[in-house]
């Protein structure tokens, strides 16, 4: 299982593959999920979002929550994601239940992601 990521890696980049099933926590360091993937713009490679799996059990019946990159932040202490987010904001926030009805992430979505949020796209 993928919860931490390489603390003592020195570089600034890191690969998708140790990000997928890093852990996200809010800001009391309640685990909220878990990174399942996240998306690139495909012209300028910049990430611009964290889908976050949350509810559910063991992984049965849960959803899919983009989350703007920009609000991550990797925390060594948690080793994992800290999101200054709680399950309150979660609740109401854009998702979907699995892979195959995953959102057409187009100029309309990105918009109703990032003010959901409160973030400017």
């Amino acid at each position: 299982m993928a919860d931490a990521i390489n603390t003592e890696e020195t570089r600034e980049l890191i690969a998708s593959n140790k990000v997928e099933g890093t852990a996200v926590y809010d800001l009391g360091g309640e685990r909220l999920g878990s990174i399942t993937n996240f998306m690139v713009d495909k012209r300028s490679g910049k990430a611009e979002y964290a889908v976050m799996q949350f509810g559910g059990f063991l992984g049965i019946g849960a959803d899919y929550y983009p989350i703007p990159w920009s609000m991550l932040t990797y925390s060594t202490d948690h080793g994992g994601y800290v999101v200054d987010l709680d399950k309150d904001t979660l609740e109401d926030a854009p998702r979907y239940a699995d892979n195959n009805n995953e959102p057409e992430y187009d100029q309309t979505y990105n918009s109703q992601v990032y003010s959901h949020y409160g973030v400017t796209y």
